[in-house]
């Protein structure tokens, strides 16, 4: 049974979690430190020495980007910033910053730009974040990779970043609310890609040899990834937004094929049915799927000290269901474990340099969760 949108608050689908107890008494302390406009993704700076130490960075989908004093809740907007087609989902989306930031400075920004004939994609660009005084701004700014081809609308646009233990850099890519490009390999749409530092080709992807633009691809059939972490053992799990149910979280395997949009838990929102993924066996099966759905935000692999207890649990954020989601790991397999209510819809989840937490709203307010005394 799958999750229809006029029945979303009634049923679970039998192969899916359900939704694990809302907590009523929270086990942290939620203090809000600053407040933007639509913010969309954070990142904190490991080094480079006073004042940058501990700081972090914020993006707002309208194109901005603030260096946050977290200790005091001030900000500096950072100039440089690409130009952004800012509307629907789309406009500046992720920060990230380099492996080794604390010797180079750079920082990496995932954005929608626009196209010819009313088209746009995902692009994504580096460049060295400079302070002068009260004055930050980024220098060098290069685009290292876009989406292929532009496209019409304004939804799917996934733009998450992350560098692997490899040192590797992970593109999450949206199938851009177009279906079939999630199975085209000539296509970047629909994909997890693995680059370079500076946007070239690893040569142990799995389609290097053929290259192209199915060069850049290390998974296949993703619907719109809004979210993903390495774990400890050095494994990538990425959450995806699902259509009219089926949200998932999905352990990422070089060269393997999610399925989407033949196989989903979920359906079209017209109704149609969309086969499941037991279905089809030769498509890597996520390891939860939710109906009804979280509309999951931002994801963490947590491995900090405040909160023992946790580490190496996966914390989500939850839009619609408004909620922070923690999933516990046992091997291969993974279960949602607690699901704490928070009464806004959550885009962003990080840790910061001390093993807090790290929530954005998508109303606005950033927030630090510390454990309770």
């Amino acid at each position: 049974m799958k999750r229809f949108p006029l029945l979303a608050a009634l049923m679970l689908s039998a192969c899916s979690a359900g939704p694990a107890p809302a907590q009523t008494g929270m086990p942290f302390v939620s203090t809000p430190v600053a407040e933007f406009n639509s913010p969309w993704a954070m990142t904190f700076l490991p080094g480079r020495g006073v004042p940058m130490t501990g700081m972090a960075l914020v993006t707002e989908k309208g194109g901005k980007l603030w260096l946050v004093d977290t200790a005091k809740g001030t900000r500096i907007e950072v100039t440089g910033v690409p130009k952004v087609d800012a509307g629907g989902q789309g406009g500046l989306g992720d920060v990230i910053v380099h492996p080794d930031f604390a010797g180079n400075g750079i920082i990496y920004l995932s954005w929608a730009e626009a196209g010819d004939a009313n088209t746009r994609g995902a692009a994504v660009g580096r460049g060295k974040l400079v302070m002068d005084g009260k004055t930050a701004r980024i220098d060098g700014l290069q685009v290292i990779w876009r989406q292929v081809p532009k496209v019409t609308g304004r939804g799917h646009f996934g733009h998450r970043l992350a560098f692997g233990p490899d040192k590797m850099l992970y593109i999450a890519s949206g199938e851009r609310q177009k279906f079939t490009p999630a199975q085209d390999m000539n296509s970047n749409l629909g994909k997890i890609l693995r680059l370079t530092e500076t946007g070239g080709i690893p040569a142990d992807n799995p389609f290097a040899k053929e290259g192209g633009v199915k060069a850049q691809i290390w998974t296949s059939g993703q619907r719109n990834p809004l979210g993903f972490a390495f774990d400890a053992q050095d494994r990538l799990w990425a959450q995806e937004m699902g259509p009219a149910g089926g949200d998932e979280l999905n352990l990422i395997i070089k060269g393997r094929n999610y399925g989407y949009p033949i196989v989903s838990n979920g359906n079209h929102y017209d109704g149609r049915d969309i086969p499941d993924h037991n279905t089809r066996p030769e498509f890597e099966a996520p390891k939860i799927t939710w109906n009804p759905v979280i509309s999951p935000g931002g994801l963490i692999v947590y491995s900090g000290d405040k909160f023992p207890a946790w580490k190496g649990n996966i914390f989500i954020g939850g839009l619609s269901s408004q909620a922070l989601v923690r999933v516990a790991i046992d091997g291969d397999s993974a279960k949602e474990a607690e699901r704490f209510d928070m009464g806004e819809r959550i885009r962003e989840v990080e840790q910061g340099l001390d093993g807090a937490i790290w929530l954005l709203e998508d109303g606005g307010r950033m927030l630090k969760l510390t454990p309770k005394p």
